[in-house]
């Protein structure tokens, strides 16, 4: 199975890249993991909020196949402590799905199509991060489950 990382806007903290790359490079020994950023439209004095999420929308469901299970990283999603995403995960890997496809969405959040394509919702956290960390987050809790998997010393409870 390949998890897929689809995130809206750009990493330019320089800090959190290092981070995001640091576990990138430690997933290759357990998953294959890509993370895909979409330019986000510039909000504009023409542009809504709505619209802005429209826009998103059409550029995020380029990058999704109808194969790929979708999961949306949101603040109205179940949370998990990290024994219980790894065995979310495991389950998907069980599956036979060959892609999961984790999206975060821009500054407005996700339009009501990116609702509709997905087949779950995770939250992080009850507390609200920047996109940019929810991204390095994101990459050590997959990183951190996989070693959860294999059984490794890594987590500790």
């Amino acid at each position: 199975m390949k998890i897929k990382l689809l995130a809206v806007g750009k990493t330019d903290d320089k800090l959190i890249l290092q981070g995001i790359e640091k576990y990138e490079a430690r997933l290759k020994h357990y998953i294959g993991f890509e993370r895909i950023e979409i330019n986000s439209p510039k909000l504009s004095s023409n542009l809504s909020a709505d619209q802005v999420k429209k826009q998103e929308a059409d550029l995020i469901l380029k990058q999704v196949t109808n194969e790929q299970l979708v999961v949306l990283l949101d603040e109205k999603g179940i949370e998990f402590d990290s024994r219980g995403f790894a065995q979310y995960i495991s389950q998907k890997m069980s599956s036979g799905n060959k892609s999961l496809v984790f999206i975060v969405g821009g500054a407005f959040g996700f339009s009501p199509s990116i609702y509709e394509r997905a087949q779950f919702k995770i939250s992080l956290s009850k507390m609200t991060f920047s996109h940019q960390m929810i991204r390095l987050f994101f990459t050590e809790q997959v990183y951190r489950a996989m070693t959860i998997l294999k059984g490794e010393s890594y987590h500790h409870d």
